[in-house]
C-alpha cells in the first residue's frame, strides 16, 4: 500500500472487496451498501482505495454517479517490498492465530482423553496387582481411602466400563450411528467436537445486524427510497422507542432525511440508495422481515455430548480421589512385606519408579490439575447453556415482534390477538400470550387503537391512525418521480 494512505477499517475493506468481486458488471456506491450493509460514508471512503489498488474501470453516468467495475479482476497493483512484507506479516499473524486455536483445541482433547486413558490404565494395573496379591493370600490392608476392593468381579466390571466408554467415544466422534445411512453427517474431528461441547461453535458468520440492514436497504430500494417508522419496526424487530433511535442512526449511516407529508406524516427518504447499477428486481409483495436463527449449544449429537460428560465425570472422580489421598494419606513407605491395598498405593509405587518423591506429582498431576480441568469442563458449558437460553428467548421475542408488527401494518384497521401469532419455533416465545399483549401495547404506544369486543367475545383493535399513515405513505410513494434516481447513459468510460 502507498505510504500516504491513512489508516482504515481493514475488515470493512475486505467486505467491500468481496462485493466488488461478485459485482462483475459494475457497482455504484448504493449497490455496495446493499451488498455489504456498510455505512454510506464508509463506502465512499473505501471505494477510492479499492479503485486505486485494483485499477478500476470507471464509468460516469448522466446523473453524475460513478460505476466501478474491474474487468481484469481484483489484482492488486501494489507489489513493492514494504507492501509484500506487510501482507506476509498479516498472513503470518493470521496463521499463528489459526495454529494457536488448533493447539488449544488439541490441548483440551489431550487433557480430557489423556487423563481418562491414564486413570483407567492405573485402575487396571491396580486391579491386576491386587489379583496377583490375592493369589499369594496377601490380605494385609492399610487405612487409606480405597477405590474398589480387589476381586474378579471388580476386574470384570472395570474392563467392561473401560471398553464401553472407549468404544462409544470412538464411534460417536466419527459420526457413526447404526440407525443412519452412509450419507449421514460427515466425520467431525474429535478436537473440534470437544471444543464445541465446551465453547460452542463459531457464529461469527451470522452477522444479524448486517442481515437486517441489508433487508432494510432492499425494502427502501424497492419502495422508491421511502420508509416509515412502523416499517422500520417490522424489519428491525425493535420497540417504537428503540426503533426511532435506530432509524435516526440508520439515516446518518445511509444519507436518509426525515420529511413531513402534506397531512403531517413523517417519512424517511433515502435518495442516494436508489442510485444503483444493479437493476435486479428487489420488490416485495409485502414486508418480509428477516427471521434471526437461534443459537445452538453445540453442533455435536446429543449422544456425543453425553459421552464427553461421562468421560469428564470419570476424570473428576479420579482427580478428587487422588487429591484427597495426597492431602490426607501423604507419603507411602513400602517394606518387603508391604502390599498394595489401594489404587493410591499402586499409583505411588508406579510414580516412585521415576522420582524419589512422587507425592507432588500425584497430588498436583493426578489430583489438582484434572480436578480443576474437569470442574471447568462442566462449569463453562453450564454457564454458556444458561446464557444461551436467555439469548434465544430474546431472539424469539424479537422475531415474534417482527411478524406481529408486519401483520398489524399490513391490515391495521382490524387486528385480533389470535392474528398476532407465529408458526415456527424461532418466533415462538415461551409465553406467547404475554408476547401478544406486549406487542399490541408497544404498537399502541405509537398509534392509539380503538378497542372493541364483538358478539363472540373477541377483542378487536383498530389502529386508525396507523391506517391513515399507511395511506399517506402510499400516496407519497406514488408521487415519486423515478426518473430522478435513474443513472442514465454512460457519458464517460475510463476503459475507452
Amino acid at each position: 500500500m502507498p505510504d500516504k494512505i491513512k489508516p482504515y477499517d481493514k475488515a470493512a475493506y475486505q467486505k467491500l472487496c468481496a462485493a466488488l468481486r461478485r459485482g462483475k458488471s459494475g457497482l455504484t456506491v448504493a449497490d455496495i451498501c446493499a451488498a455489504t450493509a456498510l455505512p454510506l460514508s464508509q463506502v465512499k471512503e473505501l471505494i477510492p482505495l479499492a479503485a486505486d489498488e485494483f485499477s478500476a474501470q470507471l464509468k460516469v453516468t448522466e446523473s453524475g454517479e460513478i460505476i466501478y467495475s474491474f474487468p481484469d479482476g481484483l489484482k492488486s497493483r501494489y507489489n513493492g517490498f514494504r507492501v509484500t512484507l506487510i501482507r506476509f506479516c498479516e498472513k503470518f499473524v493470521k496463521a499463528l492465530g489459526t495454529i494457536g486455536s488448533f493447539l488449544f483445541k488439541i490441548w483440551i482433547m489431550i487433557m480430557l482423553i489423556g487423563y481418562f486413558v491414564l486413570f483407567l490404565a492405573i485402575a487396571l494395573g491396580s486391579v491386576l496387582i491386587s489379583i496377583y496379591a490375592n493369589s499369594k493370600n496377601s490380605s494385609s490392608r492399610r487405612g487409606s481411602v480405597g477405590f474398589f476392593g480387589p476381586g474378579l468381579f471388580n476386574l470384570i466390571f472395570r474392563l467392561w466400563f473401560y471398553s464401553e466408554l472407549v468404544d462409544s467415544m470412538s464411534r460417536r466422534s466419527a459420526g457413526w450411528n447404526r440407525n443412519r445411512t452412509a450419507s449421514s453427517a460427515p466425520h467431525r474431528p474429535l478436537h473440534r467436537a470437544i471444543f464445541s461441547f465446551i465453547f460452542g461453535d463459531d457464529d461469527s458468520g451470522a452477522d444479524r445486524d448486517a442481515v437486517y440492514k441489508k433487508a432494510l436497504i432492499a425494502c427502501i430500494q424497492s419502495r422508491k427510497g421511502l420508509i416509515t417508522l412502523p416499517e422500520f419496526m417490522a424489519i428491525s424487530g425493535k420497540c417504537p422507542a428503540d426503533a426511532e433511535q435506530a432509524l435516526m442512526a440508520f439515516c446518518v449511516e445511509y444519507g436518509g432525511m426525515p420529511e413531513a407529508t402534506d397531512d403531517g406524516t413523517i417519512v424517511y427518504r433515502f435518495e442516494e440508495l436508489l442510485l444503483r447499477a444493479n437493476t435486479r428486481d428487489r420488490s416485495f409483495a409485502e414486508l418480509s422481515p428477516p427471521i434471526s436463527g437461534l443459537k445452538t449449544f453445540s453442533h455435536n449429537t446429543k449422544t456425543m455430548n453425553i459421552c464427553f460428560g461421562v468421560i469428564n465425570a470419570v476424570n473428576l472422580l479420579f482427580g478428587s480421589y487422588f487429591a484427597y489421598n495426597a492431602a490426607h494419606t501423604g507419603a507411602v513407605h513400602f517394606t518387603a512385606e508391604s502390599t498394595l491395598n489401594s489404587l493410591y498405593d499402586f499409583a505411588y509405587m508406579l510414580f516412585g519408579a521415576f522420582t524419589q518423591n512422587p507425592l507432588p506429582l500425584i497430588g498436583i498431576g493426578l489430583g489438582v490439575i484434572p480436578l480443576v480441568f474437569s470442574a471447568l469442563f462442566w462449569l463453562i458449558p453450564a454457564v454458556r447453556f444458561h446464557l444461551l437460553k436467555k439469548e434465544n428467548e430474546r431472539v424469539k421475542f424479537e422475531n415474534f415482534r417482527r411478524l406481529a408488527f408486519t401483520r398489524i401494518w399490513t391490515r391495521p384497521d382490524e387486528v385480533r390477538e389470535q392474528d398476532v401469532r407465529a408458526e415456527i419455533a424461532e418466533c415462538k416465545p415461551k409465553n406467547t400470550r404475554a408476547a401478544q399483549e406486549r406487542v399490541l401495547k408497544e404498537m399502541g404506544a405509537y398509534s392509539q387503537p380503538e378497542i372493541a369486543i364483538d358478539e363472540n367475545g373477541v377483542t378487536r383493535y383498530s389502529f386508525n391512525e396507523l391506517a391513515r399513515e399507511k395511506a399517506a405513505l402510499e400516496k407519497c410513494r406514488a408521487s415519486v418521480n423515478e426518473e430522478r434516481t435513474r443513472l442514465g447513459n454512460v457519458v464517460f468510460d475510463s476503459g475507452e
